[in-house]
């Protein structure tokens, strides 16, 4: 592919007119198959141990996703992301053997009370992307009690956290990923955040092409309305791709949005448990097929691996473990 088959500039009314003429560039899905906070307490089926974790990630590869977003879970309390660089390598390794060229995108995210140094983990497990939170953010919701015979219980709580951050903070892990030949994932919650994007590209701390992805509907962030996301559309910088996340009940419009709109999409039970009102996701290949058939029927072809890594500047030589 050529790069202007594929990254261009989003705003031009004549541009994305020639594209949906011509055909939009494949999509690329990435798949988040559990996250840092919920657990089974609710939806058993979220992954947890790396074993299921390596076979949830199976199965989304096979109904299309090119990306996998990882959490490694911590072996002795299963509802807490891990800050062992060995946890990441296993959960890693176990996808590499299922999945031979799925690009392995390990969080920096975290979970709750992590230090930055304990955040930083993952970047140590040879992945080929890491996700960056380009700001602080908080979050403020109750956490339902996580009941036996699920291992490690807990009562329920409420969560009310700040992850604080600061310029010299993201410029430190955008710096060890770039040494590390690890591609940023920049995680943006609200406009305002392109100001720490502007800041690091000036550093020379990340190189194009820009991989974005809006994060909507996550407290503190910008809401999850289609004008909020023209909005942050609208202030990307050249030579940049871009995904779009919904959380919850806005998981489908704002990822059907981006289809439309040529972007990216993000999927899985890290941001969305369910399938649909009532009814829990069996697994995550679930919300990789549905998204899938979707973008299909809107004409977007489906990016491989291959194409996905061409298109993000990851090497098409898969990280071995």
């Amino acid at each position: 592919m050529k790069q202007e088959d594929y990254m261009w500039d989003y705003r031009n009314p004549y541009q994305w007119m020639e594209k949906v003429r011509k055909g939009l560039p494949p999509l690329i899905i990435s798949c988040a198959i559990t996250g840092g906070v919920q657990g089974k307490e609710y939806n058993e089926n979220l992954p947890e141990t790396p074993e299921e974790q390596a076979e949830q990630t199976y199965g989304a590869y096979k109904a299309g996703a090119s990306i996998v977003h990882v959490h490694a879970r911590n072996p002795e309390t299963w509802w807490l992301t891990s800050s062992n660089p060995e946890d990441y390598l296993r959960v890693n390794t176990l996808i590499r053997k299922k999945c031979p060229d799925i690009i392995i995108n390990n969080t920096t995210g975290g979970g709750p009370d992590q230090t930055i140094e304990q955040r930083m983990a993952s970047i140590y497990a040879n992945p080929e992307m890491c996700s960056l939170n380009l700001g602080p953010f908080m979050l403020k919701m109750p956490l339902m009690e996580r009941k036996e015979p699920i291992p490690n219980p807990r009562p329920e709580f409420l969560f009310d956290k700040c992850i604080p951050t600061s310029y010299a903070d993201i410029a430190m892990y955008a710096k060890t990923m770039k040494e590390k030949g690890v591609k940023p994932e920049m995680e943006m919650y609200h406009p305002g955040m392109y100001w720490v994007f502007q800041d690091l590209m000036m550093q020379g701390l990340i190189e194009p092409p820009y991989d974005i992805q809006f994060v909507m509907g996550f407290q503190t962030g910008s809401f999850p309305t289609p004008a909020n996301l023209l909005s942050l559309i609208n202030e990307l910088p050249p030579q940049s791709i871009f995904f779009v996340i919904g959380v919850g009940h806005f998981q489908l419009p704002l990822n059907i949005m981006s289809i439309l709109l040529g972007g990216h999409v993000r999927v899985g039970m890290e941001d969305n448990l369910y399938y649909s009102r009532g009814r829990k996701l069996k697994n995550n290949a679930e919300a990789v097929a549905r998204i899938v058939r979707i973008a299909k029927e809107m004409n977007r072809e489906i990016a491989t691996p291959q194409q996905a890594r061409e298109m993000l500047g990851v090497s098409q030589k898969p990280t071995s473990y």
